[in-house]
């Protein structure tokens, strides 16, 4: 959510823009995205990643940046691969302007690089199994999902497991869902708990940081939560997928009213 009140999201083939009166338009078309990042001036950042074919068997991709007034420019232009294997750009940042990533390798490390460049292990002497979703809170502490665990990397490197395997959890309808995608997308309140969308349970899990695990929401079928943010007054937005694939967003209200986009 930008500074007003404008709210992003992705379905993979473009990136939507709810309006605050709740007119939803596409912001960015043909773009295959994973992560969305907002700046403090609103500027929008994404990537499109996109295959070749079989008959090359290769990768590709670009970030593109979305300016406040509408103009779309390439920040990185297209080159070969996945945008992790160069390291240089990812859409984890704290507050500063950090950025934040799971550098994989014989041994996984939490890297860091400062907005002038300079890169630096932030984690250290830490063994990591699959770390998948990563977020950082506004002071650059870093929450990961690896493997079936919450991890917690403070700004010293110590790393620290948060909550346990509970977290990824499977039900009926969503038997068909991976064991590294049943915790996906992963978000903060102000107050520095941690929320998981749980794909593989179709809940929304809050964990404490005294580790207290509870849901705050659930979804019915055949919708799941991918992803989600608070806005400013505390409504909950999630981001929630279909069993066929399709996306919606979806707005709680406090007093618990539920709206569809």
């Amino acid at each position: 959510m930008d500074s007003h009140g404008n709210v992003y999201y992705t379905d993979l083939k473009q990136v939507w823009r709810i309006a605050p009166d709740g007119t939803k338009t596409v912001a960015v078309p043909n773009v295959h995205t994973h992560e969305l990042y907002l700046d403090a001036q609103d500027n929008l950042y994404g990537e499109h990643l996109w295959y070749e074919g079989d008959a090359t068997k290769k990768w590709g991709h670009r970030v593109w940046r979305l300016s406040p007034d509408r103009k779309l420019i390439d920040v990185i232009p297209a080159r070969s691969g996945f945008r992790d294997d160069y390291e240089d750009f990812s859409f984890v940042r704290d507050r500063a302007g950090n950025m934040y990533w799971a550098a994989r390798g014989e041994h996984t490390v939490i890297r860091m690089r400062t907005p002038d460049g300079r890169p630096r292990d932030l984690s250290h002497n830490a063994k990591f199994h699959d770390v998948r979703w990563i977020t950082a809170s506004p002071e650059g502490i870093v929450y990961l999902m690896d493997d079936a665990e919450l991890k917690r990397v403070g700004t010293d490197g110590i790393v620290t497991t948060v909550a346990g395997g509970n977290l990824r959890e499977r039900i009926a309808t969503q038997f068909f869902v991976e064991e590294r995608h049943a915790v996906m997308g992963m978000w903060l309140d102000r107050e520095g708990s941690v929320y998981l969308a749980c794909y593989g349970a179709r809940k929304v899990k809050k964990v404490t940081s005294d580790r207290k695990v509870s849901v705050i929401a659930e979804t019915s079928f055949p919708w799941s939560p991918t992803g989600g943010m608070f806005a400013p007054n505390g409504d909950l937005w999630l981001l929630e997928y279909s069993v066929t694939n399709a996306v919606r967003a979806r707005r709680i209200a406090q007093d618990g009213a539920s709206h569809t986009f």
